[in-house]
């Protein structure tokens, strides 16, 4: 049993990739929605695509954040400063 009793992940690695995506999602989410409200009837893709999209984005978005949250309460632990309430 080789594995460590107490596994880290990459903080800053999480940290690097969820500053880049939160703000990616971000925008995607808001393209793909702004996109689906000026479609019309018969457009291609359709509306509903497109608001799967966005609410996907956002989706992933919110993920990011937590995530990003998550890393810098870990990051500031392990620093020994005290988290912000």
């Amino acid at each position: 049993m080789s594995e460590p009793l107490h596994a880290h992940s990459a903080l800053r690695l999480r940290l690097l990739l969820s500053a880049v995506f939160l703000p990616l999602f971000l925008a995607g989410a808001a393209y793909f929605g702004q996109w689906a409200a000026g479609t019309g009837p018969g457009d291609s893709p359709g509306r509903g695509m497109l608001v799967v999209v966005a609410v996907v984005c956002a989706a992933f978005a919110l993920l990011a954040a937590a995530d990003l949250l998550v890393v810098v309460r870990r990051l500031r632990a392990e620093r020994g400063t005290p988290a912000p309430r």
